[in-house]
């Protein structure tokens, strides 16, 4: 460990947002430790790009946990492992509540028997369900319509319970559409299954995939698609690295919103994937899926007050061009 530097456990550091916020607290000076189970995570992104130790267990195996505690002075946890496929969380909900609820519940008593009281929490905005009014606040009503944001409103209702009772300190962060890449293009976004529109369509660009869908066109928006608020990795990299700052500085346990507070449209995305590529993106207009709701857009001012927090590439087109800069790296 680093003199006057505390050390981050981040668990699911291997993967999209989790190895984006590693990157984040590197160049922030923090030593850090990830924990990944490399199901989704990728183990040549952690050796060759960000070059800090990886344990490779889950977050169910206390033993492991317990151990990991022990040999490894740990300051602050960053939980970044979860499953995060709605569809899949609605036909495999055991699968979800199992690593999702009882891996962070495990996680969280080992850390309170080494005494580490300090989480930063990755949430989501499917915690809200379908929204009654946007740009959404953190007072907004929980109603998860799916598995998976039930999932993670467990977690935060746990992470509420052990406050008082434990003194366990935690900053909750809702966010939106993480989209993008690093902009030196040292890291991306890389799921198989893929199923973010923003990778969707870039790999129909690559000539990977034949054509994109759009899932209704009839919604009340003015191009009748679906509007998301997308938000870029980095900016929601920053945003962890300011809630760990503030709880290492002794602040109260707090939720967080992390989102742009405009949104675009799925027609919106593509015509930026058109500019940015110079392609043109073949489309195919299918029927509405049911629980999409027309408009999902965050409010992030409380982050911005609180926090300091400052989103550097709200624009849709430098969210698309650093995507498309790691795609076709990755996909050559």
């Amino acid at each position: 460990m680093s003199p006057g530097k505390p050390s981050i456990l981040v668990t699911g550091g291997a993967g999209y947002i989790g190895s984006h916020t590693v990157l984040a607290l590197k160049q922030a000076g923090y030593d850090v430790v990830i924990l990944d189970n490399l199901v989704y995570g990728h183990r040549d992104l952690v050796e060759k790009i960000l070059q800090v130790e990886l344990v490779v267990g889950d977050t169910c195996d206390r033993a492991l946990l317990d151990d990991l505690f022990k040999t490894h002075s740990i300051d602050a946890v960053m939980h970044f492992s979860a499953y995060a496929y709605v569809g899949e969380s609605v036909t495999d909900p055991a699968k979800y509540y199992h690593n999702n609820v009882v891996g962070t519940l495990t996680l969280l008593e080992a850390m309170l028997e080494a005494s580490v009281k300090k989480f930063v929490f990755s949430s989501t905005c499917a915690t809200y369900g379908v929204p009654q009014f946007v740009p959404i606040p953190e007072d907004h009503p929980q109603n998860p319509i799916n598995p998976y944001g039930a999932s993670k409103l467990m977690v935060e209702r746990i992470l509420a319970d052990f406050d008082p009772a434990y003194d366990f300190k935690s900053v909750r962060f809702r966010y939106f559409n993480a989209a993008g890449a690093d902009p030196s293009g040292l890291l991306g976004e890389d799921h198989n299954p893929e199923t973010h529109l923003i990778p969707l369509v870039l790999l129909t660009a690559l000539g990977k995939r034949e054509s994109i869908a759009i899932f209704g066109t009839d919604y009340p928006t003015p191009d009748g698609t679906c509007i998301r608020d997308y938000i870029h990795v980095s900016d929601l990299a920053d945003a962890h690295v300011l809630g760990l700052e503030y709880l290492l500085k002794g602040g109260n346990s707090e939720i967080f919103n992390l989102g742009n507070g405009n949104g675009f449209s799925v027609k919106e995305v593509i015509v930026a994937v058109e500019q940015v590529t110079g392609k043109v993106i073949p489309v195919q207009e299918r029927d509405r899926r049911p629980g999409d709701p027309p408009t999902l857009i965050g409010s992030g001012e409380k982050a911005r007050t609180i926090l300091g927090w400052q989103p550097q590439y709200p624009n849709i087109k430098d969210i698309v061009a650093h995507a498309w800069q790691w795609h076709q790296q990755r996909h050559k």
